[in-house]
């Protein structure tokens, strides 16, 4: 017997998926517009939110740069202050402020992405995510629904932290000029 439920889930995922690629599109396309330069430090994420502003032309003139750190090591490699990972944990909402800042400052961008989490295929995702600019910050806890592709949690998370981003005075003001 065909689960018609699970097949309606797997041929909506292609959908989901081409509105996320275009919405970083025009986020791609509106830090172009605005001068907006972007770096990521990204762990579970695995370098997939630096990947989605790199599938526009002109990206070049908006990634300043991109860190994949998976391990806390890298992290603290990059700036990440190890008290801050051993007082609330590499999953936290302190510790992602901390890898958007450090990845924002190292690359002197104007906005800095932070990711870490957990994302076990088959069970509920747990991500944490930050938005930094010099003026502004944003930490969020995503919770994510159990799925066995490990893209629909990335491609979730990366959907979260646009929404975020959207939240912020950079987007609010420069939307409206």
């Amino acid at each position: 017997m065909i689960d018609e439920k699970a097949v309606e889930e797997e041929n909506s995922k292609p959908a989901f998926e081409q509105k996320i690629r275009n919405d970083w599109a025009i986020f791609t396309r509106f830090c172009i517009k605005n001068n907006l330069t972007v770096s990521t430090m990204e762990s579970c994420t695995g370098g997939q939110i630096a990947s989605l502003i790199t599938d526009t032309d002109g990206a070049s003139a908006v990634l300043k740069g991109a860190f994949v750190t998976y391990c806390d090591d890298a992290k603290i490699l990059q700036g990440v202050k190890k008290a801050a990972i051993e007082k609330y944990g590499v999953y936290s909402k302190e510790t992602v402020l901390e890898m958007a800042e450090c990845c924002r400052k190292t690359y002197k961008a104007d906005i800095g992405i932070g990711t870490s989490g957990i994302m076990t295929t088959g069970e509920e995702g747990k991500v944490f995510f930050a938005v930094v600019t010099k003026d502004e910050s944003i930490a969020r806890k995503l919770t994510i629904p159990p799925d066995r592709n490990r893209l629909f949690y990335k491609m979730s998370t990366a959907q979260a932290v646009l929404t975020a981003f959207k939240s912020l005075k950079i987007y609010k003001c420069k939307k409206s000029d």
